[in-house]
């Protein structure tokens, strides 16, 4: 079966554009400011395209507008863990 970006949306439980998600590493806070469909490379043999989600993330700080300052970048595919060893959701 075909994997769909509709399919790592949903399995890998991503945010929506707006929400903010906390870093588990340092604990600072990120909004999500893109989502976007985009095709990334398999180290298979041969290699083929699959279907990831990039999303672009925004550092929230005190007192600065949004989109001004650090932003970060990650395209997730239903084979890797990254967002979930990563991030965690913020209510």
């Amino acid at each position: 079966m075909l994997e769909t970006h509709e399919q790592v949306i949903q399995e890998k439980n991503l945010p929506r554009v707006g929400q903010t998600v906390r870093s588990k590493k340092y604990g600072t806070l990120w909004r999500v400011m893109e989502k976007r469909e985009v095709w990334q490379n398999t180290t298979d043999d041969p290699p083929r395209m699959i279907p990831a989600i990039y999303l672009s993330y925004w550092r929230v700080r005190k007192g600065v507008m949004p989109g001004i300052g650090k932003m970060l970048g990650y395209a997730y595919t239903l084979h890797d863990n990254t967002f979930e060893a990563n991030w965690e959701m913020v209510e």
